[in-house]
């Protein structure tokens, strides 16, 4: 069961992606396109090319596991990352087919952002 954490990272794939796609070849996309080791924990994503499927997939200690959600109607929006990293709200909001750009947040204390 997917379960989003602010303690896990998450990371956008920003290419379209062929939803054929399966757990292999979405691994080598993150080894090869994205740099990073897909067997680290951390939880990749992946949008379709019609932006009506989506793919996440993540290491879970002893093998991958890939969560698929295909929209019967309607898309996902493609958020404009600066770089590929995606927080578990953003995610979230995704996933439920909330505007990113619409969303605003209130202030709050950053301890990674003190000074």
């Amino acid at each position: 069961m997917l379960a989003l954490s602010s303690s896990t990272r998450y990371f956008m794939y920003k290419e379209p992606t062929d939803m054929r796609f399966g757990i292999n070849s979405l691994a080598g996309l993150v080894r090869n396109k994205l740099g990073f080791d897909p067997m680290n924990g951390d939880v990749f994503v992946f949008i379709g090319k019609r932006s009506n499927q989506i793919r996440i997939l993540q290491w879970d200690r002893d093998g991958f596991a890939m969560y698929i959600k295909k929209l019967e109607k309607g898309t996902f929006e493609r958020p404009i990352l600066s770089g590929n990293s995606i927080t578990s709200n953003q995610l979230s909001l995704l996933l439920q087919g909330v505007r990113l750009e619409s969303v605003s947040y209130r202030k709050r204390y950053d301890a990674l952002k003190r000074a």
